[in-house]
């Protein structure tokens, strides 16, 4: 099997997964994942394709991320890895398409507005 690569967005974080036959590491910018995140809930949303399909020993994945928060580069990961899967073999697509696994989230900070404080908050009004 060739590399597979893949690439997962989240908000502002960006995530490039490269996928190739091994055991089942999981390396995200150059640390094992449990190193690189902490918490169970993200190590979960890392795992979660790989478990869902059953290949968490079959592959070894490297992936670089970068970009906004913890949670947003765990989710970039989860949609990376999730379409690498597809990618090698199409009838994972009927398993991790129900979890929602393949939907890009598409959303985003609202952009700040001229002559407002925030994008939507203005400016304290005063009538007098």
């Amino acid at each position: 099997m060739a590399l597979t690569q893949t690439i997962g967005r989240r908000k502002t974080a960006v995530a490039r997964a490269y996928f190739s036959e091994g055991k089942g590491n999981i390396t995200i910018n150059g640390k094992n994942y449990t190193e690189f995140f902490t918490t169970s809930v993200l190590k979960y949303k890392v795992e979660q394709a790989l478990n869902l399909t059953e290949t968490r020993d079959k592959y070894d994945v490297k992936v670089n991320v970068s970009g906004g928060g913890m949670t947003g580069q765990a989710e970039a990961v989860r949609l990376a890895m999730a379409r690498a899967l597809c990618e090698m073999n199409p009838e994972f697509r009927l398993v991790l398409k129900p979890e929602g696994l393949l939907t890009r989230d598409p959303r985003m900070v609202e952009r700040k507005k001229f002559g407002q404080k925030k994008a939507r908050k203005k400016f304290q009004f005063s009538k007098r």
